[in-house]
């Protein structure tokens, strides 16, 4: 009695842990498919059906939210047509491009089997090398102020670290662990790409260019420009406002010294060239007789 419970509870639980009866599987080896620009990219879908052995393939493309299919009912999609081809449910993609980049669901559907549709998603990630990066370098400087230098590469997938030289030499990444780098007074972003000295001194004139790379191709370099940095000429300003003030002045005392001559309140004349005086003529004769 006790045994033949036991073959029941044993069997019961060999029914639960067992794949369902009737279940259409799908599986893929390479959830994330990385492959250059312009390279073909195998997006393998594997699946499995009990009972159904020509179930319905469909290829879908999600973005951000949307779907468009790429196979449906036994053909690709406009897009695809012409370049891309299927074997059993594996779809290979030629001549991709960052178009094609995203994600994908391989999905198979079978009306016969118990549980009737299953799906895989694959990443498709399109690779491209570095471009020619866009440089910012000034030509000259003057010591003591800060200067940044910048290079940028907006087109390579995965986006490119950057690397600085001058003169042909590579700037090392400051760092506090080496005694050697402690005194560097630049910071350098590979990141962003930025080269800031703060403050600039003479002795970093020089050569610079970029470098910007990201493993997928060979690393592309901008144009070296030379940077001048030059001492800040005080004397020649002290001179110049020296010079400024001294001007001032003078014309403050030329103003003061026809001023004084004159020069700013002269009479008024009548029609006959003499002077006109606001003054009645009887009123100065009568004063006149009253100082006699």
């Amino acid at each position: 009695m006790a045994s033949g419970r036991l073959l029941c509870v044993s069997a019961l639980l060999a029914g639960l842990l067992s794949p369902r009866a009737g279940a259409v599987t799908v599986s893929t080896d390479t959830p994330i498919v990385e492959v250059r620009e312009d390279g073909d990219a195998v997006l393998n879908c594997h699946f499995k059906t009990e009972i159904d052995h020509s179930p319905r393939i469909e290829w879908k493309k999600m973005s951000r939210g949307d779907v468009s299919f790429v196979f449906y009912e036994g053909a690709f999609s406009d897009s695809f047509r012409g370049r891309a081809e299927i074997s059993g449910a594996t779809v290979t993609l030629r001549r991709v491009t960052q178009q094609d980049a995203g994600m994908f669901r391989c999905e198979v559907s079978s009306g016969l089997d118990q549980v009737s549709l299953g799906e895989t998603n694959i990443t498709l990630r399109v690779l491209v090398p570095p471009m020619v990066p866009s440089c910012e370098i000034p030509s000259s400087a003057l010591t003591g102020t800060v200067v940044e230098l910048r290079c940028r590469d907006r087109q390579s997938v995965p986006p490119a670290t950057y690397s600085w030289y001058k003169d042909g030499q590579a700037l090392p990444q400051p760092s506090t662990k080496d005694p050697h780098l402690t005194n560097i007074t630049y910071r350098l972003d590979p990141q962003t790409g930025t080269l800031q000295f703060n403050p600039v001194s003479r002795a970093d004139s020089g050569q610079y260019h970029c470098e910007a790379n990201n493993r997928v191709g060979e690393p592309k370099s901008c144009i070296g420009k030379y940077m001048q940095i030059d001492d800040l000429n005080v004397a020649g300003i002290v001179a110049a406002v020296v010079v400024v003030l001294l001007v001032v002045s003078l014309c403050g005392l030329g103003i003061c010294y026809a001023h004084r001559q004159g020069y700013f309140h002269k009479g008024h004349r009548g029609s006959a060239g003499a002077p006109y005086s606001s003054a009645p003529q009887e009123d100065f004769k009568h004063t006149q007789s009253f100082v006699l």
